[in-house]
């Protein structure tokens, strides 16, 4: 056997290489958290690079959190075997790179999932998702969006937390019964943005979305825990069905992130991250992505890593991540880039200018021509500084290459630190319920107030119509600005909801769509 490559404690080794590859190609951990990209066509070894960056972490003591797009990295949770097919290719490639330390063994796993099927159910609230956020995953024009700012922004002054679809469903039809009030206040609210809106909720809806709303809502410590062995959980996001609604997983991902940003405290300069976020497909988070959005990730990305976080790109070619975000992806794996046409060939030329020349071989042959299980690496030295562009064969994963069996996931799942934490959904008292208790308070009031009309003569109904005609509007012009909104909701609408309870179809109407007309917070 070779040359001895152990991997260090302050190190993620990846690999290396005989004649024309390079010596030994490690990670430092203690630049880990200033982010990385792994890059290269469909087929080229993207998949074990990422597992065995996740393999090289977790035994640092690292946690991390990758989705798994194809349903391959499940197998992390297994430990790989003499009896799988690619075993002596895998010994043979240990050999040659002097990795003589390469043995069989799974990793600690925790199997998450946005549906609750293959995994322990994901969850968030929509106030913490944000208006910023949901209108984005919802494909929200600047007016609808505007109108999502309002809904928001009741919520917080009357009192009406946000937890799942149906509060926000709930809540926009209110805002929009009560638009002309609104819009004095906040803005214009227009009918068809609210309408639009409730369709763009539809559409999550029917993408299986709704499960992801509620609570008990993810904890971000649950996805950074360190074993008593001293290796860090591998979080493992099945993707695989989530693909089929990739604004969904895009803005779900972007989410934690910025979650991630705005918990976390600032550590400086650790010796190695608090946790290594993976974002494989990431061109989904910039598909189509506005200026603002993208600011937004350019900024996170360039603030985390004070937070101890390091940010991981997966994607096929370089191209697609934003150029202000791609300079600062220090820690590189380039698969192979296929040129076949002009446009192909000027990407990699694009890509090549991207690292520190070595005088041994031209990077963009080398990045056109390394085959499946090879990369181009550079990683960031001392003081930060990128290292020279090497010629690398990666290493073999010593946890099993392809999807864990039923039996391994579930085993993973039961032994997992959050077993039965999140399994199953709590429907708290939220604006959904506080809004229909306020329209049946509201109904009952104006039966009681109907009961009472038709006890008194003519006369005396019509005297007092005209004294609640008279009061009410002073009581507009002299304290408007004190009122809360549901007082003034109530002072301005009272004689119209008599009119609509006069039959049992009205009060159903009235307790469906003008929730908490009558009351304040």
């Amino acid at each position: 056997m070779g040359r001895r490559c152990k991997v260090a404690d302050k190190n993620v080794f990846i690999g290396g290489g005989g004649e024309g590859y390079a010596e030994a190609q490690g990670l430092t951990l203690k630049y880990a958290n200033r982010h990385g990209l792994i890059a290269g066509a469909t087929g080229t070894g993207k998949t074990v690079t990422l597992q065995i960056l996740a393999e090289g972490f977790s035994a640092a003591g690292v946690p991390v959190f990758l989705s798994d797009v194809k349903g391959d990295l499940s197998g992390i949770a297994a430990s790989g075997s003499a009896g799988f097919k690619l075993h002596d290719a895998f010994m043979s490639r240990a050999d040659t790179i002097g990795f003589a330390d390469y043995a069989y063994t799974n990793y600690p796993v925790t199997f998450w999932d946005l549906f609750g099927e293959q995994g322990h159910p994901v969850r968030t609230t929509v106030s913490e998702m944000g208006p910023l956020l949901l209108s984005r995953l919802l494909q929200l024009t600047d007016a609808q969006e505007g109108v999502m700012n309002i809904a928001f922004r009741v919520s917080d002054e009357e009192g009406l937390p946000l937890l799942d679809l149906k509060d926000l469903q709930s809540l926009l039809v209110w805002v929009g019964e009560n638009r002309d009030t609104l819009s004095m206040r906040y803005g214009n609210i227009s009918p068809q943005s609210v309408g639009a809106i409730q369709r763009q909720l539809l559409v999550i809806e029917n993408q299986g979305g709704t499960g992801f709303f509620g609570e008990p809502a993810l904890e971000l410590s649950d996805l950074m825990h360190v074993g008593a062995d001293g290796r860090g959980q591998i979080n493992i996001l099945a993707a695989d069905k989530l693909m089929g609604a990739p604004r969904l997983y895009a803005t779900f991902l972007l989410w934690l992130l910025s979650e991630l940003f705005e918990t976390l405290p600032e550590v400086g300069d650790p010796d190695k991250p608090k946790l290594v976020f993976f974002f494989d497909e990431a061109h989904l988070l910039f598909e189509d992505a506005p200026k603002a959005l993208v600011d937004k990730v350019e900024q996170v990305a360039r603030l985390i890593r004070s937070k101890g976080v390091g940010v991981y790109f997966v994607t096929q070619n370089p191209d697609d991540i934003p150029e202000d975000i791609l300079g600062q992806l220090g820690n590189r794996v380039q698969h192979a880039l296929r040129a076949f046409t002009a446009r192909d060939q000027k990407a990699l030329m694009r890509a090549a200018e991207t690292y520190r020349p070595n005088e041994r071989f031209d990077t963009a042959e080398a990045i056109r021509d390394v085959g499946v299980g090879e990369a181009v690496t550079s990683m960031l030295a001392k003081k930060g500084v990128p290292g020279i562009v090497e010629r690398t064969l990666i290493r073999p994963p010593s946890s099993q290459l392809g999807p864990a069996s039923a039996a391994d996931r579930k085993t993973a799942m039961q032994a997992s630190p959050v077993a039965g934490k999140y399994d199953q959904a709590v429907d708290k008292r939220s604006a959904y319920e506080m809004l229909i208790e306020r329209a049946k308070a509201a109904a009952q009031e104006a039966e009681v107030v109907e009961e009472k009309a038709e006890e008194l003569s003519p006369a005396e109904r019509e005297f007092n119509a005209a004294r609640r005609f008279t009061g009410a509007r002073v009581s507009r012009s002299s304290s408007r600005s004190s009122q809360s909104l549901g007082q003034q909701f109530g002072s301005a609408m009272s004689s119209a909801v008599i009119k609509e309870l006069k039959g049992t179809t009205g009060r159903r109407i009235v307790r469906g769509i003008l929730g908490g007309l009558f009351k304040g917070r």
